[in-house]
């Protein structure tokens, strides 16, 4: 099983939490953008852009925090931080 968590944070402190679980022969890429999508669509939120500067974040830490600068509309909190939490 592959579990992606998702986190809100506001003022240094984290507002919403969830957690995606994506099970299936797709491969870590698909996992990855169908468990952001699920986590957004929980929050109702709109889908970040990945910055070249979170893609190697996120490969290198398996962890990445999209800012304000990530999303095209205005949002309400600091930042929405992914971690990969179980891979199989």
């Amino acid at each position: 099983m592959f579990r992606l968590s998702g986190q809100i944070w506001k003022n240094g402190k984290v507002i919403a939490s969830c957690v995606s679980r994506q099970e299936g022969a797709k491969n870590r890429t698909k996992k990855v953008y169908t468990a952001l999508e699920e986590i957004c669509h929980h929050f109702d939120l709109p889908v970040p852009i990945w910055l070249p500067a979170r893609i190697r974040e996120f490969q290198t830490r398996s962890k990445t925090t999209f800012l304000s600068d990530s999303f095209m509309e205005e949002i309400s909190f600091d930042a929405l931080e992914i971690q990969v939490i179980e891979e199989d």
